[in-house]
C-alpha cells in the first residue's frame, strides 16, 4: 500500500491559497486548527462539512500543524454527503496533490489539493475521506466541531459509498478549508472569534452558529450569494497570547495570515475576539498574561493594518456581555469589556462595528445577556441569540 505515497515534502503553507485578482477560487467552509490532537492508527476516517456557497469545481486543504513528523494522506475522497457517513451515488471524486493520490507534508505545514470538477450546492453537505496509511503519533486537529467524523475504518476505504465503521468522535481532524470556484471573482469573508463563532451553545449536525446563519441569508441576496463564509472560530482564543489552558490556539496575531488573510478571495475580515484575553489576565498567573486594554487595542490595531496593507476590509464585532458567569466575570472584567466596547464603537481603527452587545444584552442588566438568548452558562448565546447575532452584519457592507 506504500507504493502511491509520495515523499515529496509540502514545504509551503499559504501561498498556494491566496488568489489573484479575477481568480474565481474562494472558501466555503474552514475550521481553524487550534490543538494537538491524539495518536491515531492506521485507518481510513471521513468528515462532512457544510458548504457556505456553490461551485462548480473543489479542492480541499489538510493542515499538519500541530503534527511533530511528516504527516502521508494515502488516498482523499470529496462527494456530496447522502446523510450520517454516506456518500451521494456518482458524486464521489477522488482528489490529487501534484497530479498524485498520495501526499506527505511536512510537521508544521498544510497542503492543498488539485481542483476536481463536483457540482456544490450552497448550504450542501459534503463528504471528506481520509486514508491514513501509517500510524500518526500527533494529529492536527480543530477540537469542537459540532459534527461527527467518522473513524478506524480498516484500510483504504475513502471511495467507499457507505462506511465502514461506527466509531465517531466530535474534533475535526486535519481538514482545514474547502474551497470552491465561483461564476464569479472569488469573495470571501473570513470571520476570525472565539467560542461564540465557534459556535458553543448550538446543537450538533445543525449548522446553527451565527457564521453558518449569516451565510443562510446570504444566499437570500442573489449578488451575495456568491460570497464564501471562512469562520476562523476557535473555542478560547485570545488576540495578543497562544494557548495557556483553558485557552486555546495560536493567537490572532498569530494566526492571521494564515486564517484569514491568505483565504482566496478575501476581502473582509470580522475581528469578534477579546473577551479571553479579558477574563485571561485575571485567571492566569504570569506575568505576560497581565494584558491591559490598552494592549489589545493595539493588538486590533495591527491586526486593522495588517488586513489594510492586504487590501482587506476589517469591521470588528463588540464583545457580548457575560455577567453571571462564575469563573471569567468580575466588575474589573465588566470594566475592562466595557471599556474596549467603547473603544471599539469610536476608535475610528475599522471599516464598520457590529454591535452585537447592543443587540443581545439584557435589557434590565446590560452587564448580563438577554434571557432570551442565553444558553445557560451566561456567557455563550443559544441558537436564537446566534441568529440575532447574524441579524446585526449590515449586508450593504458586502455589496458591490
Amino acid at each position: 500500500m506504500f507504493k502511491r505515497v509520495t515523499t515529496a515534502l509540502l514545504l509551503c503553507s499559504s501561498l498556494a491559497a491566496t488568489a489573484t485578482p479575477g481568480e474565481g477560487w474562494r472558501t466555503a467552509w474552514s475550521s481553524a486548527p487550534d490543538s494537538a490532537g491524539p495518536e491515531l492508527p492506521a485507518q481510513t476516517l471521513r468528515q462532512v462539512v457544510r458548504t457556505s456557497t456553490k461551485g462548480t469545481r473543489v479542492r480541499i486543504r489538510l493542515s499538519n500543524l500541530y503534527g511533530t513528523q511528516p504527516l502521508t494522506v494515502g488516498a482523499a475522497h470529496v462527494g456530496l454527503s447522502a446523510g450520517d457517513a454516506r456518500v451521494a451515488a456518482g458524486s464521489d471524486r477522488p482528489l490529487l496533490f501534484g497530479g498524485r493520490p498520495a501526499v506527505t507534508i511536512a510537521a508544521g505545514s498544510s497542503a492543498l489539493s488539485d481542483p476536481v470538477d463536483l457540482a456544490v450546492a450552497a448550504l450542501q453537505p459534503l463528504a471528506v475521506s481520509l486514508y491514513l496509511p501509517a500510524p500518526v503519533a500527533v494529529s492536527t486537529i480543530h477540537g469542537f466541531a459540532l459534527r461527527t467524523a467518522y473513524l478506524k475504518a480498516p484500510g483504504d476505504a475513502t471511495g467507499a459509498a457507505d462506511f465502514p465503521s461506527s466509531a465517531t468522535d466530535d474534533s475535526r481532524y486535519f481538514l482545514s478549508d474547502v474551497e470552491v470556484l465561483g461564476p464569479d471573482a472569488g469573495r470571501t469573508l473570513a470571520i476570525v472569534g472565539d467560542s461564540i463563532a465557534d459556535g458553543v451553545g448550538a446543537r450538533e449536525e445543525h449548522d446553527t452558529r451565527w457564521p453558518d446563519v449569516l451565510a443562510a441569508r446570504l444566499q437570500a441576496e442573489p449578488a451575495l450569494a456568491t460570497i464564501g463564509i471562512a469562520n476562523e472560530g476557535i473555542a478560547g482564543n485570545r488576540i495578543l497570547n497562544d494557548a495557556s489552558t483553558p485557552y486555546v490556539g495560536p493567537s490572532v496575531l498569530a494566526r492571521f495570515d494564515r486564517d484569514a488573510l491568505d483565504k482566496p478571495g478575501v476581502r473582509w475580515v470580522l475581528l469578534h475576539e477579546g473577551v479571553n484575553d479579558i477574563t485571561g489576565a485575571r485567571l492566569l498567573a504570569a506575568p505576560a498574561e497581565k494584558v491591559t486594554v490598552e494592549q489589545i487595542e493595539a493588538g486590533m490595531r495591527q491586526l486593522a493594518g495588517r488586513a489594510r496593507a492586504r487590501g482587506v476590509k476589517i469591521w470588528a464585532g463588540t464583545l457580548l456581555p457575560f455577567g453571571g458567569t462564575k469563573r471569567f466575570w468580575s466588575e474589573e472584567a465588566e470594566r475592562d469589556r466595557l471599556a474596549l466596547n467603547a473603544w471599539i464603537r469610536t476608535a475610528g481603527v475599522f471599516d464598520a462595528v457590529i454591535d452585537f452587545d447592543a443587540a443581545l444584552r439584557d435589557p434590565a442588566n446590560a452587564s448580563r445577556l438577554n434571557p432570551a438568548y442565553d444558553s445557560g452558562d451566561h456567557l455563550h448565546p443559544n441558537e436564537a441569540g446566534y441568529r440575532v447575532m447574524a441579524q446585526q452584519v449590515d449586508l450593504r457592507l458586502l455589496r458591490p
